[in-house]
């Protein structure tokens, strides 16, 4: 139950729901943290404002509020949507609360319809990594030591050939032998710590992979940006957080490599500060999303649910270990990775707490 003390208002902004207190009117008395968010705009603008305005069914919440003004119910959940420009429509789960004994008359609580299928998304895949790490290590090092005699036996033949025709399929076998060696190394690699961790600017970050990406595939391509100034420094590997996002944005300009030709392909690099996030566990008060989109033909369903597996790729000539790196990287710091994905829009997310110590 709420105090009625203005001060006690403040543990609102703790919640990872967003809160709007109403009067009898329907006009916003209060709005917390999270809702700031979720309508981009901050507390000062929001007060007062009507709160049907905000959202696509104004009709249908008027009326679910003039039911709760006639006392016709004390809770009542309806969908709603919220609309904003430049940015996707928000589909949220609304609850009207009917508050009795309070300065305030009614509570309008939203939360996203898909946060919490996000959120055991997330989990599934972290413990999905854990396994698949384990498995990696085990395999690779079984891999090496029979690798290093294939290769030592094919040089001591070599060097007993004197056929220049012969001495040319032992060298398809040390190099092939050198492939799978180098491979096995990359598997390897994403699995140790991050090593020189410091405060960075995220958006430095992006404008490093911005330059680098464009350099290669700008023909063709619109790279925007949509930055969250305000987004605080986090400790983090700055190498390393290059090295990842160079990897899912190198990815999107590679798939588009039709909308290249035509002059058509976007990539857009957003960040975002989000409150009350649960990762690996573990809630944090804010953290960082880093949004890379973009307008390519989307990831094939067959390999949705296997996307961040190693060698998985849906692409002529990939390893398939960069979404497999990302992952590794972005789990290391305490974050998490997800994505949704369709036809003209992929849509990674990473997210990255910013109490993180690295």
């Amino acid at each position: 139950m709420l105090d009625s003390g203005v001060n006690d208002l403040s543990v609102l902004d703790l919640l990872v729901s967003a809160v709007l207190l109403l009067d009898d009117e329907g006009s916003i008395v209060h709005a917390n943290a999270a809702a700031e968010d979720v309508f981009g705009l901050s507390r000062r603008q929001l007060l007062g404002m009507p709160v049907c305005r905000l959202f696509d069914e104004a009709e249908a919440l008027q009326q679910s509020l003039r039911e709760a003004r006639d006392d016709l119910f004390a809770h009542k959940i309806l969908p709603l949507s919220v609309t904003r420009p430049g940015v996707d429509s928000m589909l949220l789960s609304g609850a009207v609360v009917v508050l009795h004994g309070q300065p305030w008359p009614m509570l309008l609580e939203l939360r996203e319809t898909h946060y919490r299928d996000r959120i055991e998304r997330a989990e599934e895949r972290l413990e999905h990594a854990d396994a698949n790490r384990e498995l990696l290590r085990n395999l690779a090092h079984e891999v090496k030591n029979p690798l290093g005699g294939l290769r030592g036996a094919a040089q001591l033949l070599q060097a007993e050939l004197t056929d220049p025709r012969l001495t040319e399929y032992t060298q398809v076998i040390i190099a092939e032998a050198d492939r799978l060696h180098g491979l096995v190394d990359r598997l390897l690699a994403p699995h140790r710590v991050p090593r020189v961790v410091t405060l960075i600017n995220i958006h430095e970050v992006c404008e490093r992979v911005a330059a680098l990406v464009m350099a290669e595939y700008g023909a063709g391509l619109k790279l925007v940006r949509d930055y969250d100034i305000s987004a605080p420094e986090l400790m983090a590997d700055r190498e390393q957080l290059i090295q990842a996002l160079l990897n899912i944005v190198r990815n999107a300009a590679q798939v588009l490599a039709e909308q290249r030709r035509r002059g058509q392909a976007q990539i857009v690099l957003r960040t975002r500060v989000a409150r009350q996030v649960t990762l690996a566990r573990q809630r944090h008060p804010l953290v960082l999303v880093l949004h890379v989109i973009d307008n390519g033909p989307g990831i094939p369903e067959s390999i949705r649910e296997r996307v961040f597996l190693p060698l998985v790729t849906a692409r002529d000539g990939g390893t398939g270990l960069g979404l497999s790196l990302v992952q590794t990287i972005i789990q290391q710091h305490g974050g998490a990775i997800d994505f949704d994905s369709r036809p003209g829009c992929t849509e990674f997310r990473l997210m990255l707490p910013l109490n993180s110590q690295g």
